[in-house]
C-alpha cells in the first residue's frame, strides 16, 4: 500500500518539503508521496482529526503549530517533550500517531558542518523563544553547549526555555543588542528573514564581532536580512538549509527506517533557492 505523507503550516506555500521529499522518495525507490497542506491555527484541530482518519503515515509540522499540535497527538517522544515542540508525527505499528522533534538535531548537525565541533564552550545567543528555539536550545544542551544566552521580545518566555534547561539566562532583546560583543554564536529563530515575513530584525548588529559565527534557521531566501548583517560585519554564516535538510533526513528515518542520501538534495536547493 501506498504510503502519503504532508507537511501542515502556515504559510506553507514557500516549503521545500515536498520536492525534497519526493526526490528521496524517488532516488530510494519508495513507494510514497508528499503533499503540502495550507492549515489556519484555527483549523488545526480539524486538520490533524483529518489526517489521522485518511490514515496519513506521517507529517511535519511547521509554524505556528509546532507547540499547539502537542494536545492533539496521541503519543509523544520523550525529547519532544522536554523540548515542548513537535516538528514531526509519525504513524506508530499499532496506528497511533507519535510526536517527535527533529528540528534540535537537525540544527546541531547542520551548525557543526560548517564550524565543526571545535566551538562548544563558546557564548551562544539565541534570538527568539518559540518551538524551534525551545528545540534548538535543548539539542545544543544535549550536544555538550552549554554556555547559551536566550533573548527574546518577551522575557517571560525565554525564562521559561532557561528554567526548563535547567541553565542559561534571558534577557531582553534591547540588552542583547547591547551585550552583542559578549558572545561568539548567534542563532536567529524567529520568523523575520522568511520570503514571506513583514517582520523587522530582532536588533541591530552594530556591535557584533567580526569573527562571530551567525546562524539563521530560514532557509528561504538563503541570504536573510540577518546573515547579510552578519556577513557585512565580517561573521561566519550559516542559512537555515542545512538544518532544514538534516532535519527532514531525521525525519525520513522516523518513517521509513533508513536515512536518505543528502549531498545532492542540498546542492539542488541551494541552486533552486539562489
Amino acid at each position: 500500500m501506498k504510503k502519503w505523507f504532508a507537511v501542515i503550516g502556515d504559510p506553507i506555500s514557500h516549503s521545500k518539503s515536498p520536492a525534497m521529499h519526493n526526490a528521496w522518495y524517488r532516488e530510494m525507490n519508495v513507494d510514497a508521496a508528499y503533499i503540502p497542506i495550507h492549515v489556519e491555527p484555527a483549523n488545526l484541530r480539524e486538520a490533524v482529526a483529518s489526517l489521522k482518519l485518511l490514515g496519513a503515515s506521517g507529517w511535519n509540522v511547521t509554524i505556528p503549530h509546532k507547540e499547539a499540535i502537542i494536545p492533539l497527538l496521541d503519543e509523544l517522544d520523550e525529547q519532544a517533550a522536554k523540548m515542548g515542540a513537535v516538528n514531526t508525527v509519525v504513524k506508530t505499528a499499532t496506528g497511533k500517531y507519535k510526536g517527535y522533534n527533529t528540528d534540535g538535531a537537525g540544527f546541531v548537525r547542520s551548525l557543526e558542518d560548517v564550524i565543526g565541533i571545535k566551538h562548544k564552550e563558546k557564548p551562544i545567543l539565541l534570538i527568539g523563544a518559540g518551538g524551534a528555539a525551545r528545540g534548538i536550545a535543548f539539542a545544543l544542551l544535549a550536544g555538550g553547549y552549554s554556555n547559551i544566552t536566550i533573548a527574546n521580545r518577551t522575557l517571560a518566555k525565554a525564562e521559561v526555555i532557561c528554567k526548563e534547561l535547567g541553565t542559561g539566562q534571558a534577557i531582553s532583546l534591547a540588552d542583547a543588542e547591547k551585550q552583542l560583543g559578549q558572545f561568539a554564536i548567534f542563532i536567529q529563530t524567529t520568523p523575520a528573514g522568511m520570503a514571506s515575513s513583514t517582520l523587522d530584525l530582532p536588533f541591530a548588529l552594530d556591535g557584533l564581532p567580526q569573527d562571530a559565527i551567525a546562524a539563521d534557521i530560514v532557509y528561504n531566501p538563503l541570504m536573510t536580512p540577518f546573515l547579510q548583517a552578519a556577513e557585512e560585519k565580517g561573521a561566519t554564516i550559516v542559512n537555515g538549509l542545512g538544518m532544514f535538510v538534516h532535519q527532514g533526513a531525521i525525519a525520513y528515518n522516523y518513517w521509513l527506517g533508513h536515512y536518505p542520501t543528502i549531498a545532492n538534495t542540498m546542492a539542488e536547493l541551494t541552486a533552486q533557492l539562489k
